[in-house]
């Protein structure tokens, strides 16, 4: 079903901000405010999050209305570069839409980063995707009066997620999706949203990072929130217990290459902002990775000898961030992937037993 929520008042007039980056597609935006961090980065054996040191800051201008919230980088081993993951933040007179919500423990400072430029209602928030770095701070922002939008399999993944059976507390139900879609059509919008001045496409995606993700189109910004099936800061992550595919990654930056326009702004969860061309490389990657455990699993090899051949050797140089965890995960989903691959069942694989390679 398609929804739409339409606006009430116009686009107030708001300042035009100097340039603050040189990478910019029009003389003013987007504007490069604080970069990711670019490491290396250690953290000792033990090591726990510092929550109360994060902060989270202002990163990206992508438009006069539209910004972009990220926590501090060096302080937390899962995403390094910048805490957590990306919030977009559309705001203006018809209220605050935000795209993710960002790790509980700094929902607080993540809603004061907000009043430090906008004081407006929090009407809406649009889930990417299932993972707490994203959905952590659901909970807060429905509290705060938030609708929640998101895919019917992050629903469903939120309420019942992988291997925890009927075990745990349930979601508190302010911080889980009330209005929910389907992926149908690649490309296809299943929610417009017609606020502060500019169109917001819902984008369900094929199961790709996870099987309940979904990017969001700003027409007026020429923007697309492209969450976590691409990242330029270490390798790629399938969830694949979350129903994410390597396979599905290459659909997805596919569908990015007919969906997007050459100058327009992609917003990944983690690492640097992008244009289309950007993601061709990282598709070359996966092609060729694809290939090589396709070729080294038909030799009969195992895991453990396809993980020493060490396949990302030629991507090492380039790719930041690249710790034996992150190679040795995604090699890892790859060799589960190429072979009796477990088909995606609400949202959900049942995945071979073994410890994961992870960060």
């Amino acid at each position: 079903m398609r929804h739409e929520w339409l606006s009430i008042q116009a686009l107030a007039a708001m300042p035009v901000l100097l340039a603050a980056s040189g990478w910019a597609q029009s003389a003013h935006y987007p504007m490069i405010l604080v970069p990711p961090g670019k490491g290396p980065y250690e953290f000792a054996q033990g090591y726990q999050t510092p929550w109360d040191k994060i902060q989270i800051l202002v990163t990206e201008k992508i438009a006069p209305n539209l910004y972009i919230l990220h926590g501090s980088a060096g302080l937390d081993p899962a995403h390094p570069e910048g805490s957590g993951g990306r919030v977009a933040v559309l705001f203006g007179p018809d209220g605050i839409l935000l795209v993710d919500t960002g790790n509980r423990p700094v929902a607080e400072k993540t809603l004061k980063a907000i009043r430090s430029f906008s004081n407006a209602p929090i009407r809406i928030v649009v889930n990417s995707h299932i993972h707490p770095d994203h959905t952590g701070g659901n909970e807060f922002f429905g509290k705060q009066g938030a609708l929640i939008y998101a895919q019917e399999n992050l629903r469903e993944e939120m309420l019942h997620p992988p291997g925890r059976g009927n075990g745990g507390a349930a979601p508190d139900p302010a911080g889980v999706p009330a209005v929910t879609y389907r992926y149908s059509t690649p490309g296809a919008s299943a929610v417009t949203i017609h606020m502060d001045g500019e169109t917001v496409d819902l984008i369900p995606m094929m199961p790709s990072h996870t099987a309940g993700d979904t990017i969001v189109r700003f027409h007026n910004a020429n923007a697309i929130y492209i969450e976590d099936f691409y990242r330029n800061f270490g390798y790629p992550f399938a969830d694949q217990a979350n129903g994410g595919s390597i396979k599905g990654m290459l659909e997805a930056i596919d569908l990015i290459e007919r969906i997007a326009g050459p100058d327009t702004t992609l917003i990944p969860g983690h690492g640097t902002l992008v244009k289309k061309n950007d993601l061709l490389g990282y598709r070359a990657m996966l092609v060729d990775i694809l290939a090589k455990v396709q070729k080294l699993r038909e030799e009969g090899k195992s895991l453990a000898d396809v993980l020493s051949a060490n396949l990302t050797a030629p991507y090492d140089a380039t790719t930041q961030g690249d710790t034996k965890q992150s190679k040795d995960r995604f090699i890892t989903e790859v060799y589960d992937e190429v072979k009796d691959f477990p088909p995606v069942v609400d949202g959900k694989r049942q995945m071979p037993r073994r410890a994961a390679p992870g960060r």
